[in-house]
């Protein structure tokens, strides 16, 4: 059977590839780190593949608002091949600076499928510098990425992260459930005593689908909390499974986010 192929773009200050990839090829996919460059000169083509993700990074340093110089130019040069690969079923995934540039190409929340029109925004966190932490999530929706999880805990690492909707426009959004996760005390909140919310961001918002579920944009990183030995709170649960005597699972529920994507087109 073909694995299901992955492209995981680069270029221009993203640099999350390669635990985009790592995450990808985890869950049995095959993953390959494509440059913008390469695929507007047409040495790659997006139709090649089943997923598309955006990873994280600080894209040209996001000196014209963050995600915004790297959506433009996705929207000047690849927007008919990236609306074709939507609408022939394709998934797609934005994750921290990638999913700041879905917002800017106006993939998310795209309501009424009218995709290419920017319709919410990640402003600087409340809390005012870039922070970096772990964070507890609860599934809200029925995402394809998201089945079969109902919580998970993640990494934030990120400025400008707060979710903001205008009243409209967030009623529309909670009306079509495309909510995906908010923040909520758990596991990591609990034990460090840390604040739910890492940015203010309104309603707990940390992500978000389109009206087809089928594209996910999340400020918090699932590819940096693959292994258990990531976690915050891993030294704790070695020593709580060996008293126990009980098997330590070597990865974290984040996997299952690329596991489902891989799933999807099987």
């Amino acid at each position: 059977m073909k694995k299901v192929k992955v492209l995981v773009f680069s270029g221009y200050g993203l640099n999350c590839e390669e635990e985009t990839k790592f995450a990808f090829d985890l869950a049995g996919a095959e993953s390959e780190v494509v440059h913008i460059n390469d695929l507007i000169e047409g040495l790659k083509k997006i139709s090649d593949y089943q997923i598309l993700a955006v990873p994280g990074g600080f894209s040209y340093g996001d000196d014209t608002g963050s995600g915004n110089a790297f959506a433009s130019k996705l929207k000047n040069h690849l927007w008919p091949d990236i609306k074709k690969f939507i609408d022939n079923g394709g998934l797609v995934i934005g994750i921290c600076n990638g999913f700041q540039v879905l917002t800017r190409l106006g993939l998310l929340p795209a309501l009424n499928r009218e995709y290419g029109t920017p319709q919410v925004e990640l402003l600087h966190n409340k809390f005012p510098r870039y922070l970096t932490r772990w964070v507890d999530l609860k599934v809200e929706n029925d995402s394809p990425w998201l089945k079969g999880l109902t919580t998970f805990s993640a990494a934030v690492a990120h400025g400008e992260g707060r979710f903001y909707a205008d009243e409209k426009t967030l009623a529309e959004i909670k009306k079509r459930k495309l909510v995906a996760l908010r923040y909520v005390k758990g596991e990591i909140c609990n034990y460090q005593n840390l604040a739910v919310n890492p940015n203010g961001a309104i309603d707990d918002i940390a992500g978000i689908t389109d009206e087809t579920g089928r594209i996910l944009g999340l400020m918090p990183h699932p590819e940096r909390a693959i292994l258990l030995s990531q976690s915050p709170l891993w030294p704790w649960l070695k020593e709580k499974s060996l008293r126990e005597n009980q098997k330590l699972p070597q990865y974290n529920l984040a996997l299952q986010v690329f596991k489902n994507a891989v799933n999807y087109f099987k």
